[in-house]
């Protein structure tokens, strides 16, 4: 049976991750724009809103690993002080923009957080006309743009990494297989839009109603589809928790399968582990983040803490890491848009990222292949932008 998603989930040392990023900051001079302003000889106020109080228990176990893989960035810091302020918002949009409000009035100068899409974009509406920036934990793009950034994985950059890795391959004949659902229509878009960027070519698309049955009705038009469009690639954007299992099942039963078409997934295809044991998973490619600066991370996020880290607590330390690297810098514009902008981007535990002009950011992504059911780098992250897969 599908397990329903939930609508709300959204060779470096760690010491050495946040001298990257200042490396990579000062690469740039730092661009002059409107923003709030900064005295970047005194510790600078930073807002970190966090889900914690919503009454839901995981979230309060988000909050936690969120605050502490701050901590762990600012006690990487050299020469910047942060004036960590913390706030529990809860998962209620309101409350997210009552306490923004109430942050950018008791002096930040950045916030950082909430998770929950709607909680982020109350709060960048909260302190637009201050001139504050919002480094969102979200990765929904549709909040992105003015004062408000993601720093969540987009479908759109993991879209980007695979279709034009698929293209420099021979694999470029791409069809897309999604469900019908606001985030399949949204991955489809994503997969859509890659391939204008890479010169893949779209061999055709074809969907299917999000429920059990509803894959097993569609599963041999849609093998019929491939077979009839001269695809040598089929993009998934179903996940483990979704109709991937039956996808993988099905499809190679009805004669489509990753020995004669490359399966290509949108999303983690190594969480939960299990799905890697699948058979009609195997050869199938997807994206993650370095994975040796993760294991870095959670390596020392467990010796520190005595826990594993939430999957996206590293977007924490990322959040700091990229304010110090500015503040680093000097100027009192060093937290403005332009700034955060700049295109040299930031070292964070997860590799190499960029905030776009648009809100939305460019993560540094390795391409891994399912091989005995194991987990294989074929095309590793690049450990700066205008390398491979940018």
């Amino acid at each position: 049976m599908f397990t329903i998603l939930r609508t709300r989930r959204k060779a470096l040392t760690q010491a050495a991750l946040v001298a990257a990023a200042i490396a990579l900051a000062a690469c740039e001079p730092l661009p002059s724009s409107r923003g709030v302003a900064i005295d970047p000889g005194a510790p600078v106020p930073v807002a970190l809103i966090l889900p914690g109080g919503s009454g839901n228990s995981g979230d309060d176990v988000l909050a936690r690993n969120l605050k502490q893989a701050a901590d762990l960035a600012i006690a990487d810091l050299d020469g910047v002080r942060i004036d960590l302020r913390v706030y529990n918002a809860g998962s209620d949009a309101g409350t997210a923009a009552a306490i923004a409000r109430q942050a950018v009035d008791e002096g930040a100068k950045i916030i950082l957080g909430p998770v929950f899409a709607e909680s982020a974009n109350a709060a960048g509406v909260a302190v637009a006309g201050d001139g504050v920036n919002v480094l969102s934990f979200s990765n929904n793009t549709d909040i992105a743009g003015g004062n408000v950034f993601v720093l969540g994985p987009t479908f759109q950059n993991t879209a980007n990494r695979l279709v034009s890795f698929a293209a420099r391959s021979g694999k470029g004949q791409i069809m897309i297989v999604h469900d019908q659902t606001a985030a399949g229509e949204l991955g489809r878009r994503a997969i859509a839009n890659a391939a204008q960027r890479s010169g893949a070519s779209i061999a055709g698309t074809a969907t299917y109603e999000f429920s059990q049955q509803g894959v097993i009705n569609a599963a041999p038009a849609i093998a019929s589809q491939v077979r009839g469009s001269g695809a040598n690639a089929v993009f998934f954007t179903a996940d483990s928790a979704g109709a991937l299992p039956l996808l993988a099942q099905l499809l190679p039963e009805a004669g489509v399968s990753s020995q004669n078409v490359q399966f290509i997934g949108l999303t983690r295809w190594d969480i939960p582990s299990a799905t890697l044991s699948m058979p009609g998973v195997q050869g199938g490619w997807f994206a993650l983040p370095d994975p040796g600066l993760t294991g870095q991370f959670q390596s020392r996020f467990m010796a520190a803490y005595g826990e594993s880290p939430h999957p996206i607590a590293g977007l924490a330390y990322d959040g700091i890491a990229a304010i110090g690297a500015l503040v680093k810098r000097g100027g009192g514009g060093a937290l403005s848009a332009a700034a955060l902008t700049q295109g040299s981007g930031f070292a964070g535990v997860n590799g190499v990222f960029r905030l776009l002009s648009d809100g939305t950011n460019e993560r540094g992504l390795a391409v891994a292949q399912i091989q005995n059911a194991q987990v294989v780098v074929i095309d590793p992250a690049p450990r700066s932008f205008g390398g491979a897969g940018f």
